[in-house]
């Protein structure tokens, strides 16, 4: 029997927040959350330690009959597509305790739990290879992002769980939906690999393709169902903007590789027309709103929607490059813009406001704060040397190749991406004092710097040195382009 790593990295954290009720003291409590959060990243690191780049097949895996009546197993695996993300996930984690070992004062404990029980299930999404067991990852995923916004978010919490709540569970019900007609249409079986191997009749493969597209469409989110997004990551305490940012935004993206592509081949690229004018839509789209915002979360926010448009933009290139670019920079922007709402949790608890126009002068005050936000600023806009850049100029050549039209939009995207974040910055480090001047702000310390080093590292040695991240990749994108286009590789 092979070594279980995968169950072990996806309940390990679900463990830790069953001994963590065990505890009394916070600062037990914050200890244990990290170490449980670190040993599963090691965990992490083993498994790309040991993954074979040189194959797109599923590697890791794990089945044993869970309702053999219905054809239900739990079976988990990885491959090039979602091993990333499973890295990404685990990494966010231990960087999201850490987030909060200040940021959280009140009900510590419970806290911990829910963020322990997120990644758990967020980390299942990404391993599972059985429908049925994916969508109660999927789906119980809700549960402890509500309370984590609901309790600990702003004064507008409620009302942004709820509208979170509700958007996301009305696409989980398409989804639901689409699940079941999947497994009537596809031989009554819930395993994600026979699934793909089945030819459906075009007719049915339109109508699963919008109804996934609904549910993949509300996590990414693409417009004009992005409007939950800014809500919660306005009201969401640090660490569950990080969580939404760096991981749950992907799972809409992670949804369209793995299934929509997939298993419903001639609707994907029938429809990749759309696809890529909705992409455009959101790109521009964000980058506007990103651009008129002077609270600096809501900028961050509407610039995900933005970065988030590049994504389904290389996904529905459906070339090579476009496809590689799009799952790279789903990685990128999970450390880049999840680094930035580091910095923007770190900046309130300073200052208590998040008004751009409330800062200035934060060079002098903390200059190893503004020189790490400059570097993850430049990321942001896709800098050459940085991660996003290698991510952008790949959905750039693989959407130019698909569509001019939609390849022109991105480049406008990218040039109001320069404009918001240069802006951003030089009003937030540069320029006057204005806070530093009446407040004395204290740069970032040594638990702090501990969650910003991993993310500089991965913006840096993505954007000098992408290949090692493009070789787990590729196998897996080439595997996919020939089931979409019947031939390897793709046109």
């Amino acid at each position: 029997m092979a070594f279980p790593l995968l169950s072990l990295i996806v309940f390990i954290p679900a463990t830790g927040a069953a001994v963590l009720m065990f505890l009394r003291n916070d600062d037990a409590v914050r200890w244990t959350a990290l170490g449980i959060t670190v040993f599963d990243f090691a965990l992490c690191i083993a498994m790309l330690a040991g993954f074979d780049s040189t194959t797109h097949a599923m590697q890791f895996t794990e089945r044993h009959p869970w309702v053999p009546a219905l054809g239900i197993t739990y079976a988990l695996g990885v491959d090039g597509i979602s091993a990333l993300f499973v890295f990404l996930t685990a990494l966010l984690g231990w960087i999201c305790v850490l987030a909060s070992w200040v940021a959280i004062d009140r009900k510590v404990k419970e806290f911990m739990v829910s963020l322990l029980a997120m990644q758990a299930l967020m980390l299942g999404v990404f391993c599972a290879l059985d429908l049925f067991l994916f969508y109660v990852f999927w789906e119980a995923m809700l549960i402890p992002m509500y309370v984590i916004i609901g309790v600990w978010g702003g004064d507008g919490r409620v009302y942004a769980a709820l509208k979170f709540f509700l958007y996301t569970l009305a696409g989980s019900l398409l989804f639901l939906i689409g699940v079941i007609v999947l497994y009537f249409h596809g031989g009554k079986t819930f395993d994600i690999l026979a699934l793909t191997a089945q030819d459906l009749p075009f007719q049915v493969q339109s109508w699963l393709f919008f109804a996934f597209l609904v549910a993949f469409a509300v996590k990414v989110p693409m417009v004009p169902v992005h409007t939950w997004l800014p809500d919660a990551h306005v009201q969401a305490p640090t660490a569950g903007s990080i969580i939404l940012a760096g991981v749950l935004l992907k799972m809409g993206a992670y949804g369209f590789l793995r299934f929509s592509l997939p298993m419903l081949p001639e609707a994907s690229v029938h429809y990749s027309t759309l696809m890529l004018a909705l992409s455009a839509l959101a790109i521009v789209y964000g980058g506007l709103l990103a651009l008129a915002q002077d609270d600096l979360k809501k900028l961050v926010a509407y610039s995900s929607i933005s970065h988030m448009g590049f994504v389904t933009l290389g996904i529905f290139a459906l070339n090579l490059r476009g496809l590689e670019g799009g799952i790279l920079q789903m990685f990128n922007h999970g450390v880049t813009t999840g680094a930035l709402f580091l910095f923007v949790g770190l900046i309130y608890e300073r200052t208590h406001t998040r008004s751009i126009a409330d800062y200035g002068g934060l060079m002098k005050a903390a200059p190893v704060y503004t020189a790490f936000l400059a570097l993850f600023t430049l990321s942001s806009m896709a800098l050459p040397g940085t991660n996003s850049f290698v991510g952008e100029l790949l959905v750039l050549s693989g959407g130019f190749a698909a569509n001019l039209a939609a390849g022109a939009a991105a480049i406008l995207g990218a040039a109001l991406g320069a404009a918001y974040l240069l802006g951003m910055y030089g009003k937030v480090a540069l320029g006057p004092a204005r806070i530093g001047a009446r407040v004395k702000i204290r740069d970032v310390n040594a638990r702090e710097l501990a969650a910003i080093l991993p993310l500089a590292v991965f913006v840096l040695w993505v954007g000098l040195y992408p290949k090692p991240f493009l070789d787990i990749i590729t196998p897996s994108v080439k595997h996919l382009l020939a089931q979409v286009h019947g031939k390897e590789g793709g046109p």
